[in-house]
């Protein structure tokens, strides 16, 4: 009697604490990615990415402009030409568009890293205010709807986007 006594008490003990800490669990929302493109710092990432990424846009045309040419005036000169020099003709078109598609993926590449750098600091100020936000309301934990699916049910209250605003003094 004594040992059904003690698992029945340890069993409603479980329940009380798992209740409990069901109680101290609060799940909040927010679209991060509107955050940072509010913050007026936002502009500025773009012009100076935007900037950057041009330069690499006039090199790339420049490179393609120069593939063009080059494969008029191999179709112009293909009569003329002996099955040598056709060969040697098609294999420097396709090292030339081989060294434009290389060129194009580095770009890409550096252009992504370029933008990663500039919005680190937008985004490590926009975490904090809302790292500050979910504290100060109760927060457990934050959810992201600018990744992947929106969640299905979100009540107006756990919708931190106003909050974190003020915090960052956006309007």
């Amino acid at each position: 009697m004594k040992k059904l006594f003690k698992v029945a008490i340890v069993a409603v003990c479980i329940l009380l604490a798992g209740n409990f800490a069901k109680a101290q669990t609060k799940i909040g929302y927010i679209n991060f990615g509107e955050v940072i493109r509010q913050m007026p710092e936002a502009k500025t990432v773009q012009t100076q990415l935007d900037a950057y990424q041009k330069t690499f846009i006039d090199e790339l045309t420049t490179m393609n402009n120069t593939l063009q040419a080059e494969v008029k005036k191999a179709q112009a000169n293909q009569a003329t030409m002996t099955d040598a020099q056709k060969t040697a003709e098609q294999g420097q078109l396709q090292d030339m568009q081989q060294r434009i598609q290389t060129f194009q993926t580095d770009a890409q590449q550096k252009v992504e890293a370029k933008s990663n750098e500039l919005i680190k600091p937008l985004s490590d100020k926009a975490k904090a205010a809302v790292n500050d936000v979910a504290k100060e309301k109760g927060y457990t934990y934050v959810f992201d709807t600018s990744q992947g699916a929106p969640l299905i049910v979100m009540p107006d209250g756990d919708d931190l986007m106003a909050a974190v605003k003020a915090k960052l003094n956006l309007k």
